[in-house]
């Protein structure tokens, strides 16, 4: 059969009209296409609708499971008409974004001697220290609300421990109460550090650094000390604890006691603190309150976390993290 045979032109084949099968197969992958897109639409709704269900759901079973003081601000509790005895809490180590950091106690403390109905403000402190910076600047913020409000006395109290730090702050204070079990002292200041120069050679380890600066590289654990840096650090400390003692002397003035182990580091408990001058009374903040102050109705003036905060904590991680699978399809 040649090329002219009639009988070709009545059985066309498949490659005859490409076009139209493209064209076909294009509409189907755009059909198929669409129709994903709508599944995923629908899917993303109803997502939301179960998320948005779930919270509502959540919301007052938690509040349920909060305190009524969990709800409440600092000072918010006092009766309005009345005189009360503010408190401010002071516990844990005192660090900048801690509870016990200057930032959270001297706002608690400015809150405290402004309001109209304070009597007299306890700072109740149970820590072991920390940052001497965070400590002088609450110190220093103490003496400038007692100088401004004169007539509102200001007594620290300790529970467990005013040690380092904690201590430098009661300083501040008009009178120091203790229990005769807590303890208080340690007037003065560390750093740490440690050296693993002999186990790095046993092991054949070398130690490789680089630096820009003669002294970078101090208080590195893995070299030798250095004579010029250890008594250029050491300068420093006695620097720092000249500022802690003379705070100490400031505030103490002659109630101190002459015993030469006085700022040397050691810590007493509450009962030989006082033979030393370093508190003044056995208290807590309730006898304060009610037998020096003189108004037992105590206010809590301390900063408390925002309430979406508690919320988020009495939620418990795994809430969380399943509120967070579920939200961060939507947020991409």
């Amino acid at each position: 059969m040649n090329e002219s045979d009639p009988a070709n032109t009545n059985h066309p084949s498949s490659e005859a009209n490409p076009s139209g099968t493209n064209k076909n197969y294009e509409a189907m992958v755009q059909r198929l296409a669409f129709a994903a897109i709508n599944e995923q639409r629908r899917s993303r709704r109803w997502r939301i609708f179960f998320i948005l269900l779930t919270f509502i759901y959540l919301t007052p079973v938690v509040l349920l499971t909060l305190d009524l003081n969990d709800l409440s601000f600092p000072g918010q509790d006092k009766i309005k008409s009345d005189k009360h005895t503010a408190i401010v809490k002071m516990t844990g180590i005192i660090a900048s974004g801690e509870s016990a950091g200057a930032e959270t106690i001297i706002e608690g403390l400015q809150d405290a001697f402004d309001d109209d109905d304070t009597a007299g403000v306890i700072l109740e402190i149970n820590s072991p220290g920390g940052s001497p910076v965070q400590s002088a600047n609450i110190y220093e913020e103490i003496k400038r609300l007692r100088e401004k409000h004169s007539e509102i006395p200001f007594y620290a109290v300790v529970d467990d421990i005013a040690a380092s730090g904690g201590y430098f702050v009661a300083a501040a204070a008009d009178k120091i109460y203790v229990n005769k079990s807590s303890l208080v002292g340690s007037i003065g200041v560390r750093m740490d550090s440690f050296g693993l120069v002999d186990l790095i050679e046993k092991l054949g380890i070398e130690r490789r650094l680089f630096t820009a600066g003669e002294h970078k590289g101090l208080l590195d654990p893995f070299l030798p000390e250095n004579s010029e840096q250890t008594a250029h650090l050491q300068k420093m400390l006695d620097e720092i604890h000249g500022h802690f003692i003379a705070a100490v002397k400031e505030g103490r003035g002659d109630r101190l006691s002459e015993n030469p182990d006085l700022f040397t580091g050691l810590i007493w408990t509450g009962e030989e603190a006082l033979k030393l001058g370093l508190v003044d009374d056995y208290g807590s903040a309730d006898t304060v309150a009610r037998e020096v102050i003189q108004q037992e109705d105590l206010v809590d003036f301390t900063p408390q976390e925002l309430l979406l905060d508690r919320l988020a904590d009495r939620m418990g991680a795994g809430i969380a993290k399943t509120f967070n699978q579920q939200l961060k399809p939507l947020l991409q």
